[in-house]
């Protein structure tokens, strides 16, 4: 089995061993696995030979003596034991799409995500507004229509059957909304890899291009997603259900500490799954692994910069959506008064007004998290695997990886 499969396209035959593997190999030689070698070998040795030619020797093949001060553009890159890489021949970084072909930095995975929005925002925001819209509009008739008829009474006159029922319909609708929220998140997500990843190409993508190119997959991300979700909820019930049913209340706190911290370290391990999954054309099982071995050596950094993100799109959010909150509830919800007490939160026009706070929300912020999540991807395997040479020749860029300069890009 290839553990390093080639950068596939949307819409082509599956890799990773599956249909074969079309992908660029590493070379053994490199600390640990041959397969991951930390340290890329010099150009010379990963160039594709013409039909017919012999490939160059690597010991007949010295690398070219590293420019002092080239920095990214003519002295290679920089590499996880510290030493320098042999790509970077040239002046500076190939950029054929809304990244450089190079390892890439916090900023530059940051921009690239608002860059795509701003370049191809005809595929992108059309696709994200359509699901905040049916997600809003699925929450606005449930809180108006079904929530409103559940009233959970916290005395302790009330009949115990009654709260029980109560509690009951409370999670079912809950449940109910949260699985409608997690298939539009899904589409949404399927899709918009689509678009980051032509964008990394330089290419542009409609809205029934992605769809087409996502819609094979989305059954197994669907599986994807549910898998990690029952993961963390079995980790919470394991660790702390053991002292809630004792009453323990210390070994409860320890509990959920643990679970939170296993649930955070499994979720940025995973965090490459669906990327993976969907441009590798892989399985679930594939999926979970290739993440694995990515996020591998990397878990901090990919955390920070996933945690910025959250933390990015979290203010942006509540920047739109707080402010429409509190003019909902003094036009509509009976002012400060009926938000406290919550007598104003089913009318009409709160509801509407916090419903638009949110499908703009969601606009902006999905492809910003779905973007970083695609460019951690790229980035993870141009560092450990030089994808940077199957995306040049996928952007149609000649000579990418010798000596001689590009030609396209």
């Amino acid at each position: 089995m290839n553990d390093s499969p080639g950068w596939a396209t949307p819409g082509s035959s599956p890799s990773d061993g599956e249909d074969g593997s079309h992908g660029t190999q590493p070379p053994a030689g490199g600390s640990g696995d041959s397969k991951w070698s930390a340290e890329q070998p010099p150009p010379g040795q990963w160039s594709s030979p013409t039909p017919g030619q012999t490939p160059p020797n690597p010991q007949q093949q010295p690398p070219a003596a590293p420019q002092p001060g080239a920095g990214w553009g003519g002295g290679g890159y920089p590499t996880q034991n510290g030493g320098q890489g042999g790509w970077g021949q040239h002046t500076q970084a190939v950029k054929p799409g809304v990244i450089p072909l190079r390892p890439l930095g916090m900023g530059e995975i940051l921009d690239g995500a608002v860059t795509t929005m701003r370049k191809h925002w005809r595929a992108v925001l059309p696709i994200t507004l359509v699901v905040a819209v049916v997600v809003q509009l699925a929450s606005v008739l449930m809180q108006k229509y079904a929530f409103g008829d559940v009233v959970l009474d916290q005395s302790s006159d009330a009949p115990l059957d009654e709260q029980i029922d109560a509690l009951g319909s409370f999670v079912g609708l809950s449940a109910a909304d949260g699985f409608i929220q997690l298939i539009g998140a899904i589409v949404a997500t399927a899709m918009l890899t689509m678009i980051f990843s032509r964008a990394v190409l330089g290419h542009g993508s409609s809205i029934g291009a992605a769809w087409r190119e996502a819609r094979p997959q989305l059954a197994r991300l669907f599986g994807l997603t549910l898998l990690m979700g029952l993961g963390a909820a079995l980790l919470f019930a394991v660790l702390v259900l053991p002292g809630a049913l004792a009453g323990q209340i210390g070994l409860t706190v320890l509990g959920g500490f643990v679970a939170v911290g296993l649930v955070l370290w499994l979720w940025i391990r995973f965090s490459l799954a669906s990327p993976a999954l969907m441009l590798e054309k892989a399985t679930v099982r594939k999926s979970l692994v290739r993440s694995s071995k990515l996020v591998k050596g990397s878990w901090w950094r990919i955390f920070g910069i996933t945690l910025l993100t959250q933390i990015i799109t979290g203010f942006v959010a509540a920047l739109i959506i707080f402010p429409l909150t509190l003019v909902g509830g003094l036009l509509f919800g009976g002012g400060l008064e009926g938000m406290t007490d919550g007598t104003g939160t089913a009318s009409w026009g709160f509801l509407i007004v916090v419903a638009i706070g949110g499908v703009i929300g969601l606009t902006i912020t999905m492809p910003m998290q779905a973007g970083v999540t695609v460019l951690l991807y790229v980035d993870q395997r141009i560092r450990r695997e030089a994808l940077d040479l199957e995306l040049a020749r996928a952007a149609g860029i000649e000579n990418y990886g010798t000596t001689t300069p590009p030609t396209g890009g």
